[in-house]
């Protein structure tokens, strides 16, 4: 039995939540955000509250809770947004942003161009990336892969990091 999935997820005002055909859709002030949901588990809008319940097939009780926590978080992207940073360290490591792609020199002979999702928008101050988004998904698949244009190395720790990770580092060769 999923815990998150026996919680009735609260739509706060302001927030319409609309479930047909098998698609959730949930509308804000800030963004509209739309996912396809199988039809195993049962979902029921009752007032200002989501209901889950899972159906009768094995798959149902797994995605019970998953699908409990999407919803909190397309309510909570919709009304807050999400928020993730990124950090460039490295002698000469640098971001900037033209037009719709993000531009990262990380010490390849060559720039690196990434496209920037629908959705997210994205700002360079120094040496951090700010993403901002209202899709936690689409926001934490981009970081992931910005992050993986130059992971950050053990030995001097030079790279593209989530703020606040930690890098075990490495001691390096010691002279004789």
């Amino acid at each position: 039995m999923s815990r998150l999935g026996k919680i009735p997820v609260v739509i706060p005002s302001g927030v319409e939540v609309t479930y047909t055909d098998g698609l959730l859709t949930v509308k804000g002030p800030n963004a509209t955000l739309a996912k396809p949901m199988k039809s195993d588990v049962n979902i029921k809008i009752e007032g200002s509250e989501v209901v889950l319940s899972p159906g009768d097939t094995p798959a149902a009780k797994a995605l019970w809770g998953t699908y409990a926590a999407h919803m909190r978080n397309m309510i909570t992207g919709v009304t807050e947004g999400f928020t993730r940073i990124l950090e460039i360290e490295g002698v000469g490591y640098r971001a900037e942003v033209k037009g719709k792609e993000i531009v990262l020199n990380v010490g390849f002979s060559h720039p690196v161009n990434l496209d920037i999702p629908e959705g997210i928008n994205v700002e360079v101050v120094k040496s951090e990336i700010i993403l901002k988004g209202a899709d936690k998904d689409a926001l934490g698949q981009f970081a992931a892969n910005v992050r993986k244009v130059k992971k950050p190395e053990p030995y001097k720790g030079k790279g593209i990091r989530y703020q606040g990770e930690y890098i075990i580092r490495k001691q390096g060769k010691k002279a004789v």
